[in-house]
């Protein structure tokens, strides 16, 4: 039997709950009793130490994991202040870009007019996107921190059966601050490498614009035998192109934000590494700083390198839509500069082998969700888009994001023209009309002939899927 007050015999195993009891500063009376209201002070102590610093209910105080980010960022290079001159060139080139992509594309200029940011900047917009993706893995890996507890609170007296339940809120503000640190670091990283406000794929400001990052542009153009006003205008095509697309494609930005929550709610924490990394006997050291020295040490160790099945999906998709995407980009940009830009190829090639080498998309999603995406068929979609384009012209090409359901899947992408042959009977964007068109003749007093019906029943809409209507698949 163990010894309560925590000292033992040689011959005699230690007792881990009294050794953590006696790290929390709390030791058994004369009579071998503890101090309830002790243990109770104790722990708020320890507590507090977690809750004045947090400002969500995930554990992280966002305040502070921003001035954390800017300030990583301003260690890793300068990011001197935008001048007036470079807000005018961005602007000057947005003012040609748009010029150029009302040609190139279906989808109209954006309502707020494109803007240069510092690397500050890119971090104080782009944090409520981070704060949306990676509340998940702060619940996980307080989780798995609970666990770690629990199996040293069920050695505890009866009477101290609620020991758990008291420690679940210091553990969840332990879990914030540590991955506090990890997510302030990989976002100050990605802010010195993106040359775009939407460069990683997704969308990560509130209200669509296009945005440029002048330092970082001076270095993506270095050693390109390219002037500088062309990479600018280059670069701002994409952006304006890839904002516009997000901004009239409602569903599109939310649903791959989605995904990538989506993905890290199903992230397992390698339970090992975070036990070798905390000495689950040392609580009475599990400050926020204490925190932040462990989630150094468990960089690149935090998640389980095994994906689930249902993980393995969610990567398809989103790597589909990122391929999907940044393929329209590529070929509504060649479009755009192919009379007006003779070197684009030239800058086409650059943007390609960037995102080969992973860019700062992979970067950031690996660090803060463990996600290693390289969307690795970009080429495919942009053939795909190029072949509609040939067939079906700007318009009916850009149709296809109408609805999710219309857009190519990665079986499409293994065959382009087979998916543009095979899509060409179905409504685009005229056929659309002409069926709201006679529906709202026929709700005008030409409703109730079979010819109505029949029509009414192929309508699509934004808002069904490809399964509400269970007549659908037996009309001719």
């Amino acid at each position: 039997m163990s010894d309560p007050t925590g000292s033992h015999r040689d011959d005699q195993p230690n007792d881990p709950m009294a050794e953590i009891l006696r790290q929390l500063g709390l030791t058994p009376g004369a009579d071998g009793q503890l101090d309830l209201n002790q243990l109770m002070a104790r722990l708020q102590q320890q507590m507090g130490a977690f809750t004045s610093q947090a400002t969500s209910g995930s554990g992280i105080n966002w305040e502070r994991t921003r001035h954390a980010a800017r300030q990583v960022a301003a260690g890793l290079g300068p990011d001197p202040s935008i001048t007036a001159q470079q807000q005018r060139d961005v602007a000057d080139a947005e003012r040609l870009a748009n010029l150029w992509l009302d040609e190139a594309c279906d989808f109209g200029e954006l309502p707020r007019g494109a803007v240069a940011w510092s690397r500050a900047e890119w971090i104080e917009e782009t944090m409520p996107a981070w704060e949306q993706v990676t509340e998940p893995i702060v619940t996980n890996i307080a989780g798995a921190m609970g666990n770690l507890m629990g199996g040293q609170t069920a050695q505890m007296p009866a009477e101290l059966g609620a020991f758990g339940a008291m420690m679940q809120p210091m553990l969840r503000q332990a879990a914030g601050a540590m991955y506090s640190m990890q997510l302030a670091q990989a976002i100050a990283q990605a802010s010195t490498q993106v040359v775009t406000a939407s460069e990683i794929g997704l969308q990560l400001l509130s209200t669509p614009r296009a945005a440029v990052l002048p330092t970082n542009v001076a270095a993506f153009s270095e050693g390109l035998e390219v002037g500088d006003q062309d990479v600018l205008l280059y670069l701002m095509l994409r952006e304006s192109a890839r904002q516009r697309l997000f901004h009239q494609v409602g569903w599109l930005a939310p649903q791959m934000l989605a995904l990538v929550e989506h993905y890290a709610r199903e992230i397992t924490i390698d339970a090992s590494a975070l036990e070798s990394a905390i000495d689950i006997d040392d609580m009475g050291q599990m400050t926020p700083e204490k925190m932040a020295e462990i989630s150094e040490n468990l960089q690149g160790k935090l998640f389980e390198p095994t994906q689930t099945q249902e993980q393995v999906e969610i990567l398809g998709r989103l790597g589909n839509l990122l391929a999907l995407v940044e393929g329209w980009v590529d070929e509504v940009v060649a479009q755009a500069t192919a009379r007006w830009m003779p070197n684009s190829s030239l800058l086409a090639e650059t943007v390609r082998r960037r995102r080969a080498a992973g860019g700062p998309s992979e970067d950031v999603l690996k660090s803060l969700v463990g996600l290693e995406l390289r969307p690795r068929r970009v080429r495919d979609a942009a053939n795909l888009w190029a072949a509609l384009t040939a067939d079906r012209g700007v318009g009916g090409r850009d149709a296809v994001w109408n609805h999710p359901d219309l857009i190519p899947t990665a079986a499409d992408l293994d065959d382009p023209l087979a998916y543009v042959s095979g899509e060409s009977n179905k409504p685009v964007v005229d056929d659309l009309d002409a069926e709201l068109a006679k529906l709202l003749a026929e709700e005008s007093g030409d409703a109730g002939t079979p010819e109505a019906e029949g029509d009414r029943g192929q309508r699509p809409t934004g808002d069904e899927g490809e399964d509400d209507d269970p007549k659908g698949d037996d009309r001719g």
